[in-house]
């Protein structure tokens, strides 16, 4: 007995649901995981994940190749799995009684999941914004009804949703605030046991199966290619799995005259700091060449149905794909798309890139313009705004930010 008075009831956990897609989402997972714990130790975790975000803390429901899925035709594929997947983790998180939803990236996944939560009351956010600016404009209203708050990695694109009435905030970019601003070349070459002199160059044909499926065999011809030109250049590809390792090799077999690749099981940033020229799939890891300071060739090939869809329907808005470039708002890198992806023109681009030092420390510096505009402490914004969605704590001042454990 204490006099009458009942004991206060111990406020429950935090309680997370979170749906990753992709080996970007899960690096972003993981990041926000680690500083929502830096504020709410008990925090809860659990739904779509990888081995990062498990790593920091996430139970996982679903492992995040659930959701590596890319392109029209092949979405439709997959349709009734996917279909599936999202009936169960809706009724999971429900079950579960979660206070927020954070779904990363996968925007055509996690907007489906998102709306019954929001309609059943429950606050949902989606980190890493939808491309819509660039196509299918429409879909804004969709994303409206869906979703609470847009946590944006870019600063343009805060802009098109306050048009739009849609409550977003820019939040940097948690790789930007994890890559140094000057990458060791020299020690990266070490790590990996590189000579530290010569032409190095690194080939990422992406983390999807079907990326490395499409990029895979002009990259290596892109090598080739290279190679007749500088007999010095040496090769490496960081992987991201052993499936895509297999896939790659798969692909490879198949050129002729394809030069010796040194692949590698990830370390992909180690990779890109090593390499003085970059040929990457479009995506993140565009994002990490240009944070790391490399000069790059950005290629994208999507399946032919998919391809005829985007032309036929008129669905594209932008005049470039690669991050980079949309960055800085022009042509700051070679972009390749489609039918435009072949070995020779890949190899001849980045050779002409690297051929110019004094073009190679303009585009360095540009690079490095950019990395501090995105390096304003990404997690820690991210997990500041959703805390302030839910009640918990005041907003964040842009000087306070950059605190993300990382």
């Amino acid at each position: 007995m204490n006099g009458g008075v009942p004991a206060a009831t111990p406020a429950r956990p935090l309680r997370v649901g979170i749906a990753a897609g992709e080996h970007s989402g899960d690096t972003l997972g993981a990041a926000f995981i680690r500083a929502l714990r830096a504020h709410l130790p008990d925090a809860e975790v659990f739904g779509v994940a990888g081995p990062k975000m498990v790593a920091a803390g996430c139970t996982p429901w679903v492992g995040i190749e659930a959701l590596s899925v890319m392109g029209l035709a092949e979405v439709l594929r997959d349709l009734p799995r996917l279909l599936r997947l999202r009936r169960e983790l809706v009724h999971r998180f429900l079950a579960a009684g979660i206070d927020v939803f954070v779904g990363i990236d996968s925007p055509e996944f996690n907007l489906r999941v998102a709306a019954p939560l929001k309609s059943a009351g429950i606050p949902t956010v989606q980190y890493v914004s939808p491309q819509v600016w660039a196509w299918r404009q429409g879909r804004v209203k969709t994303i409206g009804r869906a979703i609470d708050l847009i946590l944006c990695l870019l600063p343009f694109e805060t802009d098109f949703y306050a048009r739009h009435g849609v409550r977003a905030e820019f939040v940097g970019h948690p790789l930007a605030d994890e890559i140094p601003l000057q990458s060791d070349r020299a020690a990266a070459r070490g790590a990996l046991g590189l000579d530290p002199a010569g032409l190095v160059i690194a080939l990422l044909p992406g983390s999807r199966l079907a990326e490395v499926a499409y990029l895979a065999a002009p990259f290596v011809q892109a090598a080739a290619r290279i190679r007749r030109t500088r007999p010095d250049a040496r090769f490496i590809a960081p992987m991201a799995s052993a499936a895509a390792a297999e896939a790659f090799a798969r692909e490879a077999a198949q050129v002729t005259d394809a030069p010796e690749i040194h692949r590698l099981d990830g370390r992909a940033q180690e990779a890109l700091a090593a390499a003085d020229g970059v040929i990457v799939a479009s995506g993140t890891a565009t994002l990490e060449t240009l944070l790391t300071g490399r000069p790059m060739v950005v290629a994208y090939r999507m399946s032919p149905v998919t391809a005829f869809l985007l032309r036929a329907l008129g669905m594209v808005k932008v005049r470039y794909f690669s991050q980079p470039n949309l960055l800085a708002g022009r042509a700051l890198v070679p972009e390749f798309l489609q039918e435009q992806v072949r070995g020779a023109a890949l190899g001849e681009a980045l050779l002409n890139e690297l051929q110019e030092p004094k073009r190679v420390a303009e585009l360095q510096q540009e690079f490095t313009a950019i990395h501090r505009q995105l390096r304003v402490g990404g997690a820690e914004r991210a997990v500041q705004a959703v805390l302030e969605l839910l009640g918990r704590v005041p907003p964040v001042s842009p000087g306070d930010a950059h605190t993300a454990g990382l």
